[in-house]
């Protein structure tokens, strides 16, 4: 038998709560994220 497709969401939720669980992960994320918004302000300038 096949396993039941999750929906888009239920996707976005599994991987969310497995990113929180991963600290260094979720620390790397908001590292990305901010040097983003750096760069997005250095070229505004």
């Amino acid at each position: 038998m096949r396993p039941q497709r999750l929906s888009f969401k239920d996707l976005v939720r599994e991987n969310k709560e497995e990113l929180l669980k991963d600290e260094e992960q979720l620390e790397q994320i908001e590292k990305q994220i901010d040097e983003k918004h750096m760069k997005q302000l250095d070229t505004k300038n």
